[in-house]
């Protein structure tokens, strides 16, 4: 024989970034909506999904409006959104608290819990309507066709009447939180005084499924967890009525997604030919963002507060929460230029000792950079906060921010938070909403909301 031919072999690519958040969501997807992770979170989480839709746009938008529809499908007939619609096909021990714990069918009767699923009794931030905003944007003539805005219109008008009404605890307009969870910044420093009040569950009444999945030093401490569960234990005991507990915050994050979401109901509105119920809604958002300055804005201290609507006072804490006003467009200037400092100083050391925002205060006392949103980096609150400094004209710091979030997100395998300052991934791996946001920075074109994109056709808001 002649000389042996040689082989080259050709050199694997390694997938892209966007391969690997795809894969992620595609690995994730049940057939109707998306898991935030297969073994910690095996059902459907409310503002979970809005984020997630956010992404998944990008790649196809019919799973995108599906993924709102199913959680939208599970509205109870007080306007509210819960916070999880369970999978029947998932195990009652695979997560705590299950659909035994909450009894939507029968305790939240009264309140209008449907009867075909399962859901929690508690919400979550309403991030939904610029969710479903930005989903139809992504394919206008398919939305169109399927009248998905016409469908989804009703259910979140609902909705923002829920939180604006029967959660208006303080009467000034803002909606209050009565859970921890509720606000998605389950196990924040800036719950500590308020839940000190709650006299924890038995525990031995309970058992803590998600300590299968995490380590306890990055999950809550016992005794903060046995005061989650008393605190739903008694709300679902007062069949899910609003305004008897032992917790009511107004938290700024909350009420800040809720204004954002107003504006973006109002562009659903205009849409669907409502341009009176558009102008109406886009009028109230201003007002509330004027409420919120008034209410819960420390001028000294640049940031945004809780307030505790039992004892009245603000929570002196500074969680990332305080900074997530800065996406809502009719912030004063001078509130938004503070923010930004307050972002870029110690306190959260944007662009400086953090290559992400933490969730709490790198000076404070209760600063941890691994337990569950005691200082961890999350992805949503930092795209949020991309979102805002690209609002606010800080082109250069956005475009910082969102290098940063897109490095991080490749390097830990898209986990569910990290250490703000190295990055290193916690909690789950394959999380939902840092695949799916980590996409969006991708294939969003931060070029056209800089051009005023941001605001109008193109953006966050277009």
């Amino acid at each position: 024989m002649g000389s042996t031919a040689q082989l080259t072999a050709r050199p694997v690519t390694p997938p892209s970034l966007r391969e690997r958040a795809a894969d992620v969501l595609w690995a994730n997807w049940t057939g109707t909506s998306t898991v935030p992770s297969r073994a910690l979170y095996p059902h459907q989480w409310s503002w979970d999904s809005a984020f997630i839709a956010i992404g998944l746009r990008h790649l196809s938008p019919l799973r995108a409006q599906l993924e709102l529809e199913t959680l939208l499908f599970a509205q109870w007939g007080d306007g509210r959104v819960p916070h999880i619609v369970f999978n029947p096909a998932v195990p009652l021990d695979a997560y705590f608290p299950s659909p035994d714990f909450w009894r939507s069918t029968t305790a939240g009767r009264t309140a209008g819990a449907p009867g075909a699923v399962h859901t929690s009794g508690i919400v979550q931030p309403p991030v939904h309507a610029l969710s479903a905003w930005l989903v139809h944007r992504a394919d206008p003539g398919l939305s169109r066709a399927r009248s998905f805005l016409a469908r989804v219109q009703p259910r979140l008008a609902a909705w923002h009447g829920y939180l604006l009404g029967s959660r208006d605890a303080g009467g000034a307009g803002l909606a209050s939180v009565v859970h921890p969870w509720e606000q998605g910044m389950d196990n924040s420093p800036c719950w500590d005084a308020p839940l000190s009040r709650v006299t924890p569950a038995d525990p031995a009444a309970y058992r803590r499924a998600d300590l299968d999945h995490g380590a306890a030093e990055d999950r809550p401490t016992d005794l903060d967890y046995g005061r989650y569960v008393r605190l739903a234990a008694d709300y679902r005991d007062r069949r899910y009525a609003d305004g008897a507990g032992e917790f009511a915050v107004e938290d700024p994050s909350f009420n800040a997604l809720l204004i954002a979401s107003e504006y973006a109901l109002a562009r659903i509105e205009a849409e669907l030919g409502l341009p009176e119920a558009a102008a109406g809604r886009a009028a109230r958002a201003d007002t509330l963002t004027e409420v919120l300055v008034e209410r819960l804005w420390d001028a000294a201290e640049g940031m945004f507060f809780c307030r505790d609507q039992l004892s009245g006072e603000l929570v002196p804490e500074r969680g990332v929460g305080g900074l997530v006003p800065l996406i809502l467009p009719a912030l004063p200037p001078s509130v938004a230029a503070a923010l930004v400092r307050t972002a870029h100083g110690p306190h959260f050391g944007l662009g400086g000792a953090a290559r992400l925002v933490p969730s709490y205060d790198l000076t404070g006392s209760a600063f941890d950079p691994r337990r569950y949103w005691r200082g961890p980096a999350w992805f949503n609150t930092n795209w949020l906060l991309e979102r805002g400094l690209r609002l606010h004209g800080e082109r250069a710091r956005a475009d910082g921010l969102r290098r940063a979030l897109l490095e991080v997100a490749g390097e830990s395998g898209f986990a569910e938070y990290v250490d703000p300052y190295t990055g290193r991934g916690c909690g789950a791996r394959g999380f939902g909403w840092s695949a799916a946001l980590a996409l969006d920075l991708l294939l969003d074109d931060p070029a056209g909301r800089d051009q005023g994109g941001f605001a109008d056709e193109g953006g966050f808001w277009g």
